[in-house]
């Protein structure tokens, strides 16, 4: 899967995004071309790379004439519904809108419908945000995931007057996103950007397991004491990688010790634990403050199921917190074969690396209901069918 991930260093604008996915690879001509397909006039564009603490990254100009109508958010669908843009761009471009129109309601007090948008509805707003989602678009980018986001502090004029940083609209738009202070008196997320990020990614926080093939600085206009930049990621996904020699993957390990947990608990919670899709569940004795004996608890997981097994714990447990990490492992190849044994049918998992056969193991259910069904001793049935499996030599 190809990912792009936006690391906001300095935070994240508009022409901040173009800008990077410009130096991540994306044809300036062709985003170009793309932009003038939309029925808007009276705009210029120039880029140009600058210097950033000694990075070298790419600033977008956009201007245009000074009197911009006060657009609705009908409006402005309706510009980029008449683009010649490929349907996913303009999806992506309308969610990017509705998410900024639903936050400036919620910020004065109306419906999106009947929100004026100011700066945002001119002509460089539109065009930063068709041009990003053009710009994942003509780079294959199917999931996008961002970094937590940095907020500076001031105050920006705007249409409505002397705004608060981060501005309301910005705000609102960031409800439940992770974000931390830095020491800049300025505006570092714009609602643009902020939007971008929103509406786009589906995820915020550290970077995914990936292997980056394109890299792009997009540098912002104001002169910071921090590095001005956006930096984007992009490349394959490496949840699963497959090698010769068998598959590397990512898992998440989460853990918490317990003093206070009773048996009934822990295993209720392993249970529950493994029918929500942990990998593996297991307990360790550890002497814990106060000289008590206690538990430790392990879950691995996918880390697409890490959040739904955390809340689990703290759900089900007494504890306070859980830890948790990010980490990778390597498996062999593994399947299934069928044998037929003197009491029925069993599978036997294999274990490969590249097309050889490490390991054999009879499935312990299989040989059990065998056993129980003809009143066999269980060891009897499971050597049968590793015979068998060995005899077969697929």
């Amino acid at each position: 899967m190809k990912l792009a991930y936006l690391d906001c260093i300095g935070g994240i604008a508009g022409d901040m995004t173009l800008a990077a996915l410009i130096e991540a690879g994306v044809s300036e001509a062709e985003l170009l071309d793309a932009l003038r397909t939309l029925p808007l006039s009276g705009w210029q564009w120039r880029s140009e790379r600058v210097e950033i603490e000694a990075i070298y990254a790419r600033r977008v100009y956009i201007t245009h004439e000074e009197e911009q109508p006060h657009r609705h958010l009908s409006d402005v669908l309706e510009i980029i519904e008449r683009g010649d843009l490929p349907a996913t761009v303009k999806q992506n471009a309308r969610a990017v809108f509705t998410r900024l129109a639903q936050a400036e309601a919620a910020v004065h007090g109306t419906t999106p419908e009947r929100i004026h948008f100011h700066e945002v509805g001119a002509v460089d707003a539109i065009l930063d945000v068709v041009g990003a989602c053009w710009g994942f678009h003509a780079l294959g980018v199917e999931r996008i995931l961002c970094s937590p986001l940095p907020m500076g502090r001031g105050f920006v004029q705007a249409a409505h007057g002397t705004l608060p940083l981060p501005a309301p609209a910005v705000a609102e738009l960031l409800r439940g996103v992770p974000t931390y202070g830095v020491p800049i008196q300025g505006e570092t997320v714009t609602p643009t950007g902020a939007a971008i990020a929103v509406a786009l990614s589906q995820r915020f926080g550290l970077q995914p397991p990936m292997r980056w093939e394109q890299i792009g600085y997009g540098a912002g206009h104001a002169d910071r004491p921090l590095p001005n930049l956006l930096r984007i990621f992009v490349g394959e996904s490496t949840d699963a990688l497959q090698t010769p020699t068998g598959d590397w993957e990512s898992i998440v390990q989460i853990e918490t010790n317990l003093d206070n947990a009773t048996p009934q608990q822990l295993g209720y919670v392993m249970e529950r634990a493994l029918e929500q899709g942990a990998l593996d569940v297991f307990m360790t004795p550890v002497q814990m403050k106060k000289n008590r004996p206690g538990v430790q608890i392990t879950v691995l997981a996918s880390p697409e199921r890490a959040d739904a097994l955390m809340s689990l714990l703290l759900r089900e447990t007494p504890t306070l917190g859980v830890r948790y990490s990010l980490m990778n492992r390597r498996c062999l190849q593994r399947d299934y074969q069928q044998v037929e044994t003197a009491y029925g049918v069993v599978r036997v998992k294999r274990a490969r690396e590249g097309g050889r056969v490490l390991h054999l193991a009879p499935e312990y259910d299989d040989c059990a209901a065998l056993a129980r069904q003809h009143g066999a001793p269980l060891h009897a049935i499971m050597q049968e069918a590793l015979q068998k499996a060995h005899e077969s030599g697929d």
